[in-house]
């Protein structure tokens, strides 16, 4: 609460009485942790014990502090609440981790792939006490159920973690209900939420799932980060407040030179000067070759953790989140450079490099790009003149919400549905930011 009302007093948050209420429950979980006597970390045991023995029987929720579960629309300021939570943890809590779900779900299968290798018979079981011996405060970041592997899972996972007196935060997000766009003065959607209600919704198999949402529901204060004051409604950019209505990502600061465009002989020259700023005195290496996920990957240009990659090389061979994950955690910046405006038959392309922004973001990575047209318009129609271009429904929606002006991303987009939407949502709003003077300054640090 102390470090929220510096940020208000020094202008960087606009006060708001829902956020501070939010801020308050958020405090009632510091002020428990601070007094909380969490067991120890697992004990060591014998190889067999380890991958044969069953997580302990202790039960759910015993003297353990209720976790807190956030949900909300894009910019509502999960992350931020988040990372001022955990930042001001108090300082004997040592085992604490911080990471994004999807990050969390990767590092737990593999940890299950490796236990299962040395004959686990239940590699869940081994796993679960690894990860609540690393941490008591887990804070999970986009908390989301897609997969049909992580839902079948995160039940025992949960309930095992809990059981070892594990204090759990999530934050997870709202899907837009694209079918039904209503348009008034302020041009309003249509709200699904991710309500632990909502997640896994239609999935395979969703009835196994089931039982983790009811452990969500009574394990955790499930709190809804929408103010009420309408998160679709435009508003002026402030050049040093954040509304509370707004993206919290959205300031007002020009875009350092991150992104360059069109592709010409002068871009092309910036974009190389930027590089060699960052590698000065760092041997540069070519085709460079790394392993990722048991195969081989090979880096175009890299010095010391600075990448460059073309977007053919790093869009147009089938790489996942995964193993964007990993190159953006091994590397702090990345060039990314001659990425086209791409159309309907780029698509699989363009999914890629929203993957690749997201992963990029994660893991707090500088980036660089090169780009045909301006960054925000290169998911717009291949077309000469967009101005002439209808703007749809849906594009309008999204560029309102994000209080840009349509022209930015371009007439048209290639994306439909509310999924697509809302990744296409996300990824511009984090380009703003990404781009902006104070990621540059701190972001890229390994």
């Amino acid at each position: 609460m102390q470090e929220y009302r510096k940020l208000v007093e020094a202008g960087r948050l606009r006060s708001d009485d829902h956020q501070t209420r939010i801020i308050q429950k958020l405090q009632t979980l510091h002020d428990a942790l601070a007094v909380y006597a969490p067991p120890p970390p697992a004990e060591t045991l014998s190889l067999f014990s380890r991958l044969f023995s069953r997580p302990a029987q202790r039960p759910v929720g015993a003297g353990r502090p209720k976790g807190l579960y956030l949900y909300g629309d894009v910019g509502t300021g999960k992350t931020m609440l988040m990372d001022l939570f955990y930042n001001t943890l108090p300082a004997r809590i040592t085992r604490k981790r911080r990471v994004h779900f999807h990050a969390f779900m990767l590092d737990v299968h593999k940890r299950m792939h490796a236990a299962k290798a040395a004959g686990a018979g239940d590699p869940l079981a081994p796993v679960a006490r690894e990860l609540a011996s690393l941490a008591h405060v887990l804070c999970l970041d986009e908390f989301q159920v897609t997969d049909i592997a992580d839902a079948m899972i995160l039940r025992r996972l949960l309930e095992a973690l809990l059981g070892y007196g594990v204090v759990c935060v999530f934050t997870s997000k709202y899907v837009r209900d694209c079918r039904h766009v209503v348009f008034d003065a302020n041009r309003l959607m249509t709200l699904r939420s991710r309500h632990p209600d909502e997640l896994y919704k239609n999935g395979i198999q969703r009835a196994s799932f089931l039982p983790a949402i009811d452990l969500l529901k009574s394990e955790f204060d499930v709190t809804d980060l929408d103010s009420g004051t309408g998160p679709f409604v435009p508003y002026s950019l402030s050049p040093n407040c954040i509304s509370p209505s707004a993206d919290y990502r959205r300031l007002s600061r020009a875009l350092s030179n991150a992104y360059f465009s069109p592709l010409n002989s002068t871009t092309h020259a910036a974009i190389n000067a930027q590089f060699s700023a960052l590698t000065e005195g760092i041997p540069v290496q070519d085709g460079k070759t790394i392993r990722l996920w048991g195969r081989d990957l090979t880096v175009p240009r890299c010095a010391g953790q600075v990448a460059q990659f073309t977007f053919a090389e790093l869009c147009g061979r089938p790489l996942g989140a995964a193993d964007y994950l990993e190159l953006t955690f091994r590397f702090g910046s990345l060039f990314v450079t001659d990425v086209p405006r791409m159309g309907l038959g780029e698509k699989d392309k363009a999914r890629r490099f929203i993957t690749f922004i997201d992963a990029c973001y994660d893991n707090k990575t500088r980036l660089f790009v090169s780009s045909e047209v301006p960054i925000f318009e290169i998911f717009s129609d291949d077309s000469s003149d967009t101005s002439s271009l209808p703007v749809s429904d849906h594009m309008r929606a999204i560029v309102d919400e994000l209080g840009l002006p349509a022209e930015i991303v371009g007439a048209a987009s290639m994306f439909n549905g509310e999924e697509e939407l809302f990744a296409f949502a996300r990824c511009c709003s984090r380009l703003v930011q990404m781009g902006s003077d104070e990621w540059m300054e701190h972001a890229g640090r390994r």
